[in-house]
């Protein structure tokens, strides 16, 4: 499910623009994860914690940046969280800065898009 989660991010930072929100991500990835139900959420939460941390861990950025909660201008408490715990400051200061999500996501679109990139690690 990992790889699936994996595989669809890159693909959409590739062709899409934007965010994508959990259910479209469960529902298009074809997870089969039930959002209703807080363990499968949770399950979700951990696995793109888990792919964001290896990708930050080989030089890349989180792809996690790519999902956006539902209702919600841009990411959650958990996802700053995890930015600090790779080391890109403390989550108060990352969330209240309106650039640094723009970024993130701006830098992980480019590297994505560059051919070479998506051709050696994707």
């Amino acid at each position: 499910m990992i790889g699936r989660i994996r595989t669809y991010l890159i693909r959409y930072s590739r062709l899409q623009t934007g965010t994508v929100s959990y259910l479209t991500l469960v529902q298009e990835a074809e997870l089969g994860l039930n959002l209703e139900i807080s363990h499968e959420k949770s399950r979700l939460n951990e696995m793109l914690a888990e792919i964001s941390t290896a990708e930050h861990d080989a030089g890349r950025l989180p792809l996690s940046c790519l999902v956006k909660v539902q209702g919600s201008k841009g990411q959650g408490d958990n996802f700053y969280k995890l930015c600090e715990k790779m080391g890109m400051g403390e989550w108060r200061t990352l969330k209240q800065d309106e650039n640094f999500l723009k970024d993130l996501i701006h830098k992980c679109r480019e590297f994505w898009r560059d051919e070479a990139n998506f051709q050696k690690f994707s």
